[in-house]
């Protein structure tokens, strides 16, 4: 028995994997290969899919996958905390695109109703491609993440409506009000059947599978969940992929959620690279290269008209320049959502053949361009942002910006060997509370508005600023901050902060939390001092439980952890033996450290002793620098300085020394 789909596959997945093969040599995104599998393959080109149909239904299905994994990684809570993106955001930027189009298209000679539905067209980006890109640089949860998320979420609920006006524009309208009125009810019906799922039915199924201890039937039970919801939307007007959104919303409220993702993973990178194949089949060659200068004209023109629209929205979103232009540098092109709809077009005439395929050349170029422009976004937003600008232009933004930062700032400005926070997410949040409860004192920084509200009601000492701007920083007096710790998404700003904080402080001790090991090295480089990479540090409390279940002694679990942390991170860069600071080198000695021991215990040979007469010098060899005794810091120590029970002694010293000397005052 033959099945035609099966021969399809073998050759469109073949044919990608060679492209592919080739383009990671020349470090070309795979996603430009799938592109050009599809138009090899597609009937313009060697014709050499048979089941046209059936392919774009897979890529369908990576679609559901790939929202389905974004659902999981966030929470209806951060969901609901997005309502002013999500609602504000997306409504201005397709309002606002469909606007200008509609103005531009009818005055080059479109009618109106075709010039109003090319804005239908252009206002809609790519969900796949900008969230799968943006999730694999570990940028979803960073500013510019959540607005490209947010303004996406509104695009694909507005395509309903799009569909429902597209054969008004036709001149069919029907019973428009009936429609409309039947499907709030549809969505209605909807949310209320997707809360008691997630409120009193999925956790406690879930909760039924994972006592079976059955892979299986846990993977089973994810993926029909996730089509479950997929097909629940679908059946009422709304996207399949946004089912599969809320889906995954569901699910992320569970404690399954991360096994839930791994078991899915797979499956969204086989079928989302359908996607990307099917939208390359699309593209007539022999019209593209006969109009190729026209096609670039106004490849130019709808991005920068789309990066114009998304720059003022999130302007008006007040976000910071950084993520403005990282925004609009993820949302520029034409999505998946408006080569549904532009068919949808063409049966109603709205739209002739030659518009139509201008309009696809338009949607697979910018397509292309989307991983090249969201990989270098951090350098051009750079240089933007360094640009020279006229005086009288700077002037005004200086003195914008010092008025802001006078009113924002008078909290952290007497601030002295402080702590610098920069992100409030949860590990900032965490960070925050830590050094409230230890009486440190600390300021926090961030460009998210939602979170710089809720820093604000939780009465924290939050600054809204980019650290990018090396202006902010050294508002927060970053040349007296004792630590500085970077607990933010985005890679590159990381990068730059780093370098930022160089620039006014070479002794501030910079704490760098990142998601992946890879990027421990450069940031080292860089001038970071602690590198604390998320899949090692899990990794690292996964053994730790692991030991302790085989009952090892907790000191030696400790103490094999801190090994590990000392040795492996080193182990996995090229940075060796580095010294604590490279600006510092001649600071650093070998075998010798600064550290802080507690007089825990009442030892009668030290405790009520002077320095002299408790031979600490002579028996340990070590040297006390200073002590802290309740609020008071004795700094000149004389050899009849008393040590008294509850002291921290500041000690310089051989390590091994140290533990000995730590070990008689604990005992």
């Amino acid at each position: 028995m033959e099945i035609p789909i099966l021969q399809d596959i073998v050759i469109i997945l073949g044919l990608s994997i060679l492209i592919i093969l080739l383009f990671q040599k020349i470090k070309v995104p795979s996603i430009l290969g799938f592109l050009l599998a599809g138009i090899i393959a597609g009937p313009h080109a060697f014709n050499l899919i048979s089941s046209s149909h059936e392919v774009e239904l897979l890529s369908e299905i990576g679609i559901i996958f790939l929202l389905f994994v974004i659902g999981i990684e966030l929470s209806i809570k951060e969901l609901l905390a997005m309502k002013n993106t999500v609602l504000i955001g997306g409504g201005l930027q397709v309002g606002g695109t469909i606007l200008f189009t509609t103005i531009v298209a009818y005055f080059f000679g479109l009618p109106l109703n075709s010039a109003v539905f090319l804005g239908f067209l252009f206002s809609l980006s790519s969900t796949a491609i900008v969230l799968k890109l943006i999730q694999e640089r570990g940028e979803i949860t960073a500013p510019h993440g959540r607005v490209a998320l947010g303004i996406l979420i509104f695009q694909d609920i507005i395509v309903v409506p799009m569909m429902l006006l597209t054969p008004i524009l036709a001149g069919d309208g029907g019973d428009l009000l009936t429609t409309v009125l039947i499907l709030i009810a549809k969505i209605v019906g909807v949310g209320v059947v997707i809360y008691l799922l997630a409120r009193y039915i999925v956790p406690r199924i879930f909760s039924m599978v994972v006592k079976t201890k059955s892979k299986e039937l846990f993977i089973l039970t994810t993926v029909v969940f996730c089509f479950a919801i997929a097909w629940l939307t679908s059946s009422v007007g709304l996207s399949l992929a946004l089912g599969a959104f809320f889906a995954g919303l569901i699910i992320s409220e569970s404690e399954y959620s991360h096994q839930a993702t791994v078991n899915v993973l797979p499956f969204r990178e086989i079928f989302i690279s359908f996607f990307f194949i099917s939208v390359g089949t699309l593209l007539n060659l022999e019209f593209f290269i006969q109009n190729i200068l026209m096609i670039l004209l106004l490849v130019i023109g709808v991005v920068f008209l789309k990066m114009l629209v998304v720059g003022l929205t999130v302007m008006l979103l007040k976000y910071p320049p950084r993520t403005v232009f990282l925004s609009l540098f993820s949302l520029f092109q034409v999505g998946e959502f408006s080569l549904l709809l532009s068919g949808v077009g063409l049966d109603n005439n709205i739209i002739p053949d030659s518009i139509y395929q201008y309009f696809l050349a338009i949607s697979i170029i910018t397509m292309g361009l989307t991983p090249f422009l969201i990989a270098a976004a951090p350098k051009i937003t750079y240089s933007i942002l360094k640009a020279r600008v006229p005086s009288s232009v700077r002037h005004r933004l200086e003195s914008l910006n010092k008025h802001k930062t006078t009113d924002e700032t008078q909290e952290a400005k007497n601030l002295e060997d402080h702590l610098i926070i920069i992100g409030y997410g949860i590990n900032g949040e965490n960070i925050a509370k830590a050094a409230r409860n230890a009486e440190i004192p600390y300021v926090i920084l961030d460009t998210d508005p939602v979170t710089f509200k809720k820093a604000k009601n939780n009465n924290e000492p939050i600054i809204f600023g980019d650290a990018t701007n090396s202006l902010i920083l050294k508002h927060l007096h970053v040349q007296d901050a004792r630590v500085v710790v970077i607990a933010i998404s985005d890679p590159g700003a990381t990068k730059k902060i780093i370098s930022n904080v160089r620039l006014y402080s070479k002794t501030a001790f910079i704490i760098v939390r990142t998601r992946y090991v890879r990027e421990i090295e450069e940031n080292i480089k860089l001038g970071a001092d602690e590198v604390i990479p998320e899949e090692f540090e899990t990794s690292i409390e996964i053994f730790n439980r692991v030991l302790k279940k085989y009952l090892v002694p907790y000191n030696e679990i400790m103490d094999f952890t801190a090994s590990i942390r000392s040795s492996d991170y080193e182990m996995l860069t090229s940075v060796k033996g580095r010294p604590h600071k490279p600006s510092l080198q001649h600071l650093h000695i070998p075998n010798r450290e600064i550290v802080t021991l507690s007089v825990q215990q009442n030892n009668s040979d030290i405790v009520g002793k002077s320095i002299q007469t408790s031979g600490i010098g002579k028996n340990f060899r070590v040297t006390v620098l200073a002590i802290k005794r309740d609020t008071q810091y004795i700094t000149e120590i004389l050899p009849d300085t008393k040590i008294k029970q509850g002291d921290l002694l500041y000690i310089f010293g051989n390590p091994v020394n140290i533990n000995r000397l730590n070990e008689a005052l604990s005992y």
